[in-house]
């Protein structure tokens, strides 16, 4: 089979201003990236505001394996898949993060039959929303540490600034650095960087609802407190103007195509893992205004993306979800059942069979937020007729729908029987968050970490603790929890896979993020700033004398 890319090069793309013909939007509310990616106006809005929203089907999946699921593979696949049995459906997806890009993961644009284009500007620089967002995140330090050296009239304390800087590419080296050393007129303080697609300015963007509401989460956004411990906001620092003009843009959603030129919405890029993990609430919005059905996505398994785009995302933005898609592959459940990377090809039941305890976990999650589950298994040619029919069996059993899906081979074909049985899943229920939020924050902590990890315990450092109790007496109490946890396990432990049952979480740092009405509570080893692999992807990837790039995937 062709590569990612080839197939891309070898896909016909139609011009953006016709692809939105099939759609109820407008020529002039178009803001034209070249022939093939727009921006579309915030006035739409307005124009569309009475119109009845389409249902919204979200795509996760199992606990990610070094095998590859097909997340997003699947969410355009089905986009197309929905278009060919004559549903009006668009997809709703995250822009990617130069991060994966350069480093382990590689691009976010789907894979074989199933991408959208262009794919390789998706990839890169795109329309500049991350860049813009790395800027504005950066002027707010810039502006606390010039503060500083002007004589502090805000009397900061250099030692409670909780502003970090960020940049969007994967940097160890910048986790911790020392800044203010070029003259003795500066303040010599420790800084930290995180990605940019972990930031608060990503996640205030992705959940703002309009100009007005990104003012007033920058307004109340805290980034440090001054030496009598009172806040100091960004309104204090008196840059909220700059920062909107700044962003301007990048808070007006992006659309590109699929290879079957239907349409896709892209904008917003928040990481699962260390942020919110879904695709920005006005994009999102839109797409159930222009369609009948919207397919999204949120990042990583069911317990991180999926959580937090039902306990956060569809709260904050009033959305009412009609339908889950839970991604697998017969590979990664073996894998989650103790096969090997290198055998993961051969047939073994019994490992899969194990490994089924993972997919049956994430699947009871989702069942209860009261939604409705079909189970998308990402077919491969080494999967047997006698793996597939325990995956049957298993469906059977536990009154799973299931489909075999074959998009990334056969494009939205290969999706039909996927489609058929998504929209007869879709209902009109009312869905039901995990907390309240009026809870305590531990209990919304443990009710996470019980219901979608499958804990017994939470743990808190000292610091976490005296932070949490510190918030339950206070205005942050409301807040959503954001949890920072690794994606490659229900634990905090990254190498224990499957379905582990009596396992403890633990808390090792608490953050609060007013803008966006968050405690983030990191756990286990997590990084807001990740690092490159030993043999990272930004060693193969590059271009030749006409232009054409290769080694992007």
């Amino acid at each position: 089979m062709l590569t990612d890319i080839e197939i891309v090069k070898q896909n016909k793309m139609a011009k953006i201003s016709d692809v939105i013909k099939n759609y109820d939007i407008k020529e002039e509310e178009l803001y034209h990236y070249g022939n093939y990616m727009a921006k579309l106006d915030l006035s739409i809005f307005d124009r569309l505001k009475n119109k009845k929203d389409g249902k919204l089907i979200l795509v996760t999946a199992i606990t990610p394996t070094p095998t590859g699921e097909g997340k997003s593979t699947t969410t355009i696949g089905l986009v197309d898949a929905m278009n060919i049995i004559g549903k009006k459906c668009v997809g709703a997806i995250r822009e990617p993060s130069l991060g994966p890009v350069f480093g382990i993961k590689g691009g976010a644009a789907g894979g074989g039959y199933a991408q959208v284009n262009p794919m390789v500007d998706l990839n890169l620089h795109f329309t500049g929303d991350l860049h813009a967002m790395t800027t504005a995140n950066n002027l707010v330090s810039a502006v606390i540490d010039n503060y500083l050296y002007q004589g502090n009239p805000l009397n900061i304390d250099p030692n409670r600034i909780t502003w970090k800087r960020c940049m969007d590419l994967n940097d160890r080296a910048l986790r911790k650095v020392e800044v203010g050393l070029s003259s003795k007129k500066e303040t010599k303080r420790f800084d930290y960087f995180n990605i940019t697609v972990a930031s608060e300015i990503m996640a205030m963007v992705c959940l703002s609802t309009s100009i007005h509401d990104l003012r007033e989460r920058l307004d109340r956004t805290i980034v440090a407190y001054n030496t009598e411990g009172k806040e100091i906001t960004i309104k204090d620092l008196g840059i909220t103007g700059s920062l909107m003009v700044l962003l301007k843009d990048a808070i007006k959603p992006n659309i590109i195509q699929t290879l079957e030129n239907n349409l896709i919405f892209a904008h917003g890029g928040p990481f699962a893992n260390i942020a919110h993990g879904c695709n920005s609430i006005l994009a999102t919005r839109l797409a159930l205004k222009v369609s009948d059905y919207v397919i999204t996505e949120a990042g990583f398994g069911a317990d991180l993306g999926a959580e937090k785009f039902l306990d956060i995302k569809c709260r904050e933005a009033g959305l009412k979800p009609n339908c889950v898609v839970m991604v697998a592959t017969i590979k990664a459940l073996k894998y989650h059942g103790g096969k090997q990377i290198a055998d993961i090809k051969t047939e073994d039941v019994d490992a899969l069979k194990k490994g089924l305890a993972n997919l049956e976990k994430h699947v009871e999650t989702i069942r209860t937020f009261n939604l409705p589950v079909v189970v998308a298994i990402n077919r491969f040619l080494t999967d047997t007729d006698a793996e597939i029919q325990v995956l049957l069996d298993w469906a059977k059993a536990h009154n799973v729908e299931i489909s075999l899906s074959e998009v990334y081979e056969k494009g939205g074909k290969g999706g039909v029987d996927l489609a058929s049985k998504v929209v007869a899943a879709c209902k009109d229920v009312t869905y039901k968050p995990l907390y309240d939020l009026n809870d305590s924050v531990y209990d919304k902590i443990y009710k996470i970490a019980s219901i979608a990890y499958g804990a017994a315990h939470v743990t808190y450092n000292e610091d976490a603790k005296a932070i949490l109790d510190t918030i339950d007496n206070s205005k942050f109490k409301d807040y959503y929890i954001c949890m920072a946890k690794t994606p490659n396990s229900l634990t905090d432990d990254a190498k224990i896979i499957g379905r582990p049952k009596d396992f403890t979480i633990n808390i090792k740092e608490v953050r609060i993020s007013t803008g966006s009405k968050f405690i983030i509570c990191l756990t286990g080893a997590i990084m807001t700033m990740p690092g490159l692999s030993k043999e990272p992807m930004a060693l193969k990837i590059d271009m030749n004398d006409d232009m054409e790039v290769f080694g992007l995937m």
